[in-house]
């Protein structure tokens, strides 16, 4: 998959780094300890609510880390550059404390001598004012913080230090001083290059920005291709947005899903609204096909359109050579997972009908009313644009849209150079 020539961190560079953060900065001597002081009483840091997009829909921990500053853009190249300058200073202090495994599962109420080392993780990164203290307890300061850093990470905002809140707190500051830079020259390549108004599919963040007018309209939580399935990175312009569209299975889910089903389950297709269709249109009985052979690949298999559909109520179309799109899904469950890489390549959007309406908001005759009165009638209807919406699938695991905000995200497809960045492989399912 082609990755824009995009830069890797040096390997080297990497041990070399982690090498030098074993080390926790709990004993590190005075004249480091002043350098980190000098950062977190530091002037340019602000006020901890002055900064923050009100107008967010997350809930409120998520809206003291997000803007509608959109990723590729000038400002956020400018306040990357700020956090390496910000991240270059915490690795030459000595970096952050390790936070023990004892300190997993914690929430309000706890007492432990782990929750001092984690209050003063917080505070090296930010998210923890140093007035807060360095006790043992878990108080709401603390609460507060750890929602911040879950934030800024991509993770529910519960305020638990889990698994996988552990497991990002302790990659060292070397490794995040080298994503950011990493990642300023991803940013910096394509900013404010996008278009007037575009999707950005953020494949590591499995998120979803509606851009227009230099702002983001809209975010959305997103489900995108899992590791041996990759999402792709592509550039093109939407098409047409698809009501209630039938979805034809590609050959790759064929071979790899369908087949082994039916082999299991000789109902499979009948009970799913799936068709066998040969190239002039007419239908195949799958009693006749041989499911121990790849026989099935050589047809269409196409399933009805309605709320079981794999495509549910919207499909979002863009010629692309990887035979990718964006769509509604029946399961939203998966949009409550903290590791949405589950789909076969496609992007599964969350609250899809918003991001259908605002791309199609210049179409005459397809406001929200009309095109939820579509949906309700069950039948297939194709909406070509009325007007130019560009859509980019790109790969951002370090950015920052608004001063002293820097967020990370697992580098899922291994990008960027480092295996500790890539939690997902080796955490398990609690956060």
């Amino acid at each position: 998959m082609s990755d824009r020539g995009f830069s890797k961190i040096d390997r080297r560079g990497f041990i070399t780094a982690l090498s030098a953060s074993v080390a926790t900065i709990l004993a590190m001597p005075a004249s480091a300890q002043t350098v980190i002081d000098d950062l977190l009483t530091s002037p340019k840091r602000g006020n901890w609510d002055d900064q923050f997009d009100a107008q967010s829909n997350q809930n409120q921990t998520s809206s003291k880390v997000t803007s509608t500053v959109p990723i590729f853009s000038s400002q956020t190249v400018a306040n990357v550059q700020r956090a390496i300058e910000q991240y270059q200073g915490i690795v030459n202090a000595g970096g952050w404390p390790v936070v023990p495994a004892s300190a997993v599962k914690m929430k309000v109420g706890a007492s432990d001598p782990a929750i001092s080392i984690l209050r003063q993780r917080l505070m090296v990164s930010g998210d923890l004012s140093k007035s807060a203290g360095t006790s043992d307890r878990f108080d709401s300061y603390v609460d507060g913080a750890v929602k911040r850093f879950q934030g800024r990470h991509g993770f529910p905002g519960d305020g638990v230090v889990g698994e996988y809140t552990l497991a990002a707190m302790n990659i060292s500051a070397d490794v995040r001083l080298m994503q950011l830079q990493t990642n300023l020259g991803r940013i910096a390549a394509q900013a404010d290059q996008m278009g007037e108004r575009y999707v950005m599919v953020n494949v590591p963040a499995a998120a979803v920005e509606a851009v227009e007018g230099g702002r983001v309209a809209q975010r959305h939580t997103a489900v995108v291709g899992r590791i041996d399935r990759q999402s792709p990175i592509l550039d093109s312009v939407i098409s047409n947005v698809m009501i209630n569209p039938y979805w034809n299975a590609p050959a790759s889910i064929v071979e790899k899903d369908i087949i082994p089903l039916m082999q299991k389950d000789p109902n499979y297709l009948k009970d799913n609204a799936i068709h066998i269709l040969r190239p002039d249109g007419s239908e195949i009985d799958p009693v006749s096909v041989n499911w121990n052979s790849n026989e099935a690949v050589s047809y269409r298999l196409r399933q009805d359109p309605g709320p079981h559909s794999a495509m549910a109520s919207m499909k979002i179309n863009y010629p692309n050579q990887f035979d990718t799109y964006m769509h509604d899904t029946p399961k939203q469950g998966l949009f409550n997972k903290i590791q949405r890489f589950e789909s076969s390549g496609c992007v599964r959007v969350q609250n899809v009908r918003d991001l259908g309406v605002w791309i199609l908001k210049d179409t005459p005759g397809w406001s929200r009313t009309e095109i939820e009165a579509q949906i309700a009638t069950g039948q297939n209807r194709e909406v070509p644009l009325g007007s130019k919406v560009n859509v980019h699938f790109t790969y951002i695991t370090a950015w920052s849209t608004a001063e002293d905000v820097v967020h990370f995200r697992d580098d899922i497809y291994k990008k960027d150079g480092a295996q500790e960045l890539a939690i997902n492989s080796g955490v398990g399912q609690a956060l």
